[in-house]
């Protein structure tokens, strides 16, 4: 079974929503960290606010943020630039329906 699948792609804002097991706030760092091994991508920065992570990752030379946000219990990840990056994140979108 896929650990990370795509439940909602809004294209025009460059926004995937994951679904995965087991997440919750305190589990994101493991969650986000094996979510990057899979894509492959690298992790620019972090950030832990009350009650989200923010995480800037690097996918192919495309800006992401990965972020997990506590009280709605969602991950997703969202484009910098979604205009420039639409075909990036289609991408993204055809794998992660897959599941990865």
């Amino acid at each position: 079974m896929a650990e990370f699948l795509l439940r909602e792609y809004l294209a025009d804002s460059g926004v995937m929503i994951l679904e995965t097991q087991d997440f919750d706030f305190d589990s994101f760092p493991r969650l986000g960290a094996r979510l990057v091994e899979l894509l492959p991508a690298a992790v620019i920065e972090k950030q832990c606010d009350a009650d989200i992570h923010t995480w800037l990752i690097d996918f192919e030379g495309t800006r992401l943020f990965l972020k997990a946000e506590h009280y709605a219990s969602v991950l997703w990840l969202e484009a910098l630039n979604p205009a420039e990056d639409r075909e990036t994140t289609d991408f993204l979108a055809r794998i992660l329906t897959q599941g990865l």
